[in-house]
């Protein structure tokens, strides 16, 4: 009896399940397309390869980091000057996730890393960290690849280096406060300027 009725409640909730899952709205990347031309494009590119590097990658980023930064920028909880009103030009949730869904299905253009003095500081913070400096390795959350975990940690490979390294300095300085568990603000608060650079450069030629 006892196995029947558990049975019957791991039915219901499968079902329960799967109903929300059927009910969840769904992404339109064609009319995200339509956003990028018109409100994104001069800052991050029609396809998400910026053109600058004021401006991040977006191409071939996690969909939902995307969301996820887009609904920051939308609350207040993450403030930059310029991103801040262009998110709050995405009317509602479905333009955020319309826009997320086309950028995170492009591919990325990135140019190859350059600095090579700074690549092999890069490659141990990247690979092993600092355990004297209490630094984790990088790959952790952003993966040997950094390619990243698209709900919580970002897509490092390719970016544009200046970009990374301008995010862990406002991290540092708690002008960037959205990291979980204040897991940035932390490690990068043991970082100096120098291993900013050089772990910055070392994911631009990720792949």
């Amino acid at each position: 009896m006892i196995r029947t009725m558990a049975l019957a409640a791991l039915l219901v909730a499968g079902f329960t399940v799967n109903a929300a899952e059927e009910a969840a709205p769904k992404a339109d990347p064609a009319k995200g397309k339509v956003l990028a031309e018109s409100i994104c494009v001069a800052c991050h590119g029609v396809d998400g390869n910026s053109p600058t590097a004021l401006y991040p990658h977006l191409a071939n980023q996690g969909e939902a980091y995307l969301i996820k930064q887009l609904q920051a920028f939308k609350s207040g909880a993450r403030v930059d000057p310029v991103m801040s009103g262009m998110a709050a030009t995405l009317v509602d949730d479905a333009a955020v996730r319309d826009v997320s869904a086309w950028y995170a299905s492009q591919q990325a253009k990135p140019a190859p890393a350059t600095n090579e003095s700074l690549i092999a500081r890069g490659k141990q913070l990247w690979r092993a960290g600092d355990a004297a400096k209490g630094v984790p390795a990088c790959s952790g959350c952003h993966g040997p690849a950094g390619k990243g975990l698209p709900a919580q940690y970002p897509r490092l490979a390719g970016q544009h280096p200046e970009y990374t390294e301008t995010q862990l300095k406002r991290f540092r300085l708690g002008e960037r406060a959205n990291d979980p568990e204040q897991m940035m603000r932390t490690i990068s608060a043991r970082l100096s300027d120098a291993d900013m650079k050089a772990v910055s450069e070392y994911a631009a030629g990720l792949r």
